[in-house]
């Protein structure tokens, strides 16, 4: 699985015209899943992004959790970050189908939840419109097969 994670001090997903999801603070994230994806970097994902220590403690110092910061998640699905782009017209074998997608993004969402966070999210294969306040900027790449 694959994340870019922003600190956002507000961020929304509409889909036409109509806002689905947000967050007022904490981390929009743009969430890949890869066709040998399982639960096992569902759940290693979640614990990466709920711990990421990059909200400035009373020093100004990337310290503080997203718990710490109060904020909560806006997740949307984003197959595109699987791109083969070795050609100009990227390809998108190595993202998995939404048979096998929609219930790791569903799981990834559920682990974030059951860590105590709010968790709003777009429409899985929907034409979204994404709108943020990035913050910092802070972005992340993470990629379960580094961690």
């Amino acid at each position: 699985m694959r994340a870019v994670v922003t600190r956002v001090k507000n961020a929304r997903v509409e889909i036409e015209g109509k806002t689905v999801g947000k967050t007022d603070g904490g981390f929009l994230v743009l969430l890949g899943v890869a066709v040998e994806d399982t639960e096992v970097q569902a759940d290693k994902l979640s614990d990466r992004v709920c711990g990421l220590r990059v909200f400035e403690d009373e020093n100004g110092k990337m310290n503080r959790n997203l718990e710490q910061a109060g904020g909560s998640l806006l997740v949307v699905s984003q197959f595109t970050l699987f791109a083969d782009c070795r050609s100009r017209r990227p390809g998108f074998t190595g993202a998995a189908r939404p048979d096998t997608a929609i219930p790791l993004y569903e799981r990834f969402m559920s682990q974030c939840e059951a860590r105590g966070f709010h968790v709003e999210h777009g429409e899985f294969g929907a034409d979204m419109q994404v709108y943020s306040q990035n913050d910092g900027p802070v972005t992340i790449w993470l990629d379960t097969e580094e961690l």
